[in-house]
């Protein structure tokens, strides 16, 4: 009897927690990595808009003086930031709407391992797309600040990072690919406007320099800002840390949000 007892027991507990496994993730991250390579649209995307828009932007500024080299910086960070989050965010959601994720999910393995897997496999696109931006704009655009380049393509390539955890976050919150890519002007947009580019934080109306504290772009742009001004320092890492956090919470809540499945 007791006998019997532990085997209902056992098989009405359910399926135990799914923990972190490097090996899993590390699979989860090559075969994101692999769908990429074959999606052609989605590559030209990710390497060409960037750079076409940051070649269009210092085209538009030829006839004035400095004005790329004060403009093409923090844009730098910019460009990526908006294709990684449109890609990152698509990508998830065609996962999830086409049933994949679910399967996945039936297999060992977690929604950690999904999302790290993921954010893993675009923090790589990521990387590989800032640099290229970033070398573009300094190598034959002739983009010119006054701290060290180094410290450009480093904060280019987390401010991608940013957009692809950004996106795998709100991915959970779409049915459709055109909800997705609505989510843009919902959560990029009102960053871009209060984050310094437009008008200095502290020059705004103090309820929206509050909210600026709390975006992630805010510090991405002062980051930035430092390197136009002269060689970094402690407040360049720490924004950069700043945004580093950022990346970090949203993959977590990425990986409370994230259903099996599109109802």
């Amino acid at each position: 009897m007791s006998h019997a007892v532990g085997a209902d027991a056992g098989r009405t507990a359910g399926p135990r927690p799914r923990v972190l496994t490097p090996s899993v993730l590390l699979a989860t991250a090559r075969r994101a990595l692999q769908q990429l390579r074959h999606d052609h649209r989605t590559v030209a995307l990710l390497l060409l808009v960037p750079s076409v828009l940051m070649s269009l932007l210092a085209w538009m500024l030829v006839d004035q003086p400095g004005a790329f080299d004060r403009w093409g910086a923090p844009l730098l960070g910019v460009f990526p930031l908006i294709v990684m989050f449109l890609v990152t965010s698509v990508a998830t959601l065609r996962e999830r709407t086409s049933g994949t994720l679910e399967r996945l999910l039936a297999m060992p393995i977690g929604k950690a391992d999904f999302l790290l897997g993921y954010g893993l496999a675009f923090g790589l696109a990521a990387a590989i797309q800032g640099v290229v931006v970033a070398g573009l704009a300094f190598g034959l655009l002739g983009l010119d600040v006054a701290g060290q380049v180094w410290a450009v393509f480093l904060l280019t390539v987390v401010v991608a990072v940013l957009g692809t955890a950004l996106g795998l976050f709100v991915s959970a919150f779409a049915n459709t690919e055109f909800q997705a890519v609505q989510f843009m002007p919902a959560v990029i947009l009102p960053q871009l406007l209060l984050c310094g580019l437009v008008v200095p934080r502290e020059a705004l109306p103090r309820a929206l320099e509050l909210v600026s504290n709390v975006l992630p772009m805010s510090y991405a742009v002062d980051a930035i800002n430092e390197v136009v001004a002269g060689p970094v320092g402690a407040d360049y890492w720490r924004a950069l840390g700043i945004v580093g956090l950022f990346v970090v919470g949203a993959l977590a809540l990425g990986a409370v949000t994230l259903r099996r499945r599109t109802p």
